[in-house]
């Protein structure tokens, strides 16, 4: 199918779907950014386990993804008629889950005559601070993006759509699985992040020193398995304790909290030099959710004189709706380009750098 008999100029309706982890998600995502349902199941399969197990949430998505897209069209009242084309995660992600979301969705558009459009997951991140009303802010490129959840920490800077150049990142655990990790340490419930942020209210910030990795040195890349490392050395005289004190739980969670969050915006800070013409500083992620970390990335962002926008916390996590609303903005796009958009012979993968984007719209 060729791009113009998609109707990008009309009211393009996008259904979306997501599996990249362990949320199962579907959407109906409109050209204007209006979100005319939404379905997301949050797997508690993994619960018992402490973690994800990729597995299980393979085998949840392939349960669940048929009656999550019966939920959202019959939320939004409207039929296979209206709609235009069917966009899922095609990577990065844990591969049993993005094989059966794409594949799904593209026996959607197979059964449906729709085209079909492979979205990278962190690409739909990078691009959710761009949905129309999501803030007062109209984001315009450039933009510095940073990204934080379970799996990836980087800093982006987002130059238009399919153009992003990765200015630094992780090196070995992402800041989502160091807040997961600690919070196990600490007997907490899973998803660790947010019973930690919760804990971190009730204990002094200030009472332990905690490491903060790679902080004033050159670059904007990130460490956080030493941080870790150092809370666990804190809980060596209770190995033989079932629960902690929580008072010291508290303070533990807290200082963490604050040590990591110091590492960031000390990192964040050499991201901003070394991207001078961005137009403000956003960030999107599951850790972006964290109201301890986006009060100091506020603060950050005004030391520089630069706007801050946050997704609201529901788009922060994974979900549908950023991934049709990458959809629409890669349609217009490759309109410019005069591209064929039916990636139905697209292959899920593990690995998705974004430094491959630009390849769509190659002519």
């Amino acid at each position: 199918m060729h791009q113009s008999d998609i109707k990008t100029n009309k009211n393009l309706t996008i259904l979306s779907i997501e599996s990249s982890c362990d949320d199962t998600a579907c959407a109906l995502v409109r050209y204007d950014g209006t979100v005319l349902a939404e379905q997301i199941y949050s797997q508690k399969e993994h619960i018992q386990f402490g973690g994800v197990v990729p597995e299980i949430a393979a085998r949840a998505h392939l349960s669940h993804l048929s009656a999550l897209v019966q939920k959202t069209l019959a939320q939004a009242q409207i039929d296979w008629k209206e709609i235009d084309a069917i966009a899922a995660t095609c990577g990065p992600g844990l591969i049993g889950g993005v094989i059966v979301g794409s594949s799904f969705a593209k026996g959607l558009a197979l059964a449906q005559n729709l085209p079909f459009i492979g979205i990278n997951h962190i690409e739909a991140h990078a691009l959710t601070v761009r949905i129309p009303n999501i803030s007062p802010l109209q984001v315009n490129f450039p933009y510095l993006l940073f990204l934080t959840s379970g799996g990836h920490c980087q800093c982006i800077n987002v130059t238009n759509i399919g153009e992003y150049q990765r200015l630094g990142g992780t090196i070995d655990d992402a800041a989502g699985e160091a807040f997961d990790k600690v919070a196990k340490m600490l007997g907490l419930s899973w998803p660790g992040g947010p019973a930690l942020e919760a804990l971190a209210k009730e204990g002094d910030e200030n009472m332990f020193t905690l490491p903060r990795p790679l902080y004033g040195r050159p670059g904007c890349d990130f460490s956080f398995s030493g941080l870790k490392t150092a809370v666990a050395n804190l809980l060596t005289d209770y190995e033989t304790t079932d629960v902690l004190p929580r008072q010291f739980a508290a303070d533990v969670a807290a200082s963490f909290q604050k040590a990591i969050t110091t590492a960031i915006i000390n990192r964040l800070e050499n991201a901003i030099k070394l991207a001078p013409n961005s137009t403000l500083l956003a960030t999107a992620g599951g850790v972006a959710a964290n109201q301890y970390l986006r009060k100091h990335l506020l603060a950050l962002a005004e030391k520089y004189n630069l706007p801050f926008i946050a997704p609201p916390m529901k788009y922060c996590t994974d979900n549908a709706v950023m991934i049709g609303w990458a959809a629409i903005e890669i349609l217009h796009q490759a309109s410019k380009h005069h591209k064929l958009m039916n990636d139905i012979s697209m292959l899920p993968r593990p690995r998705w750098p974004l430094s491959e984007m630009s390849q769509r719209f190659d002519v």
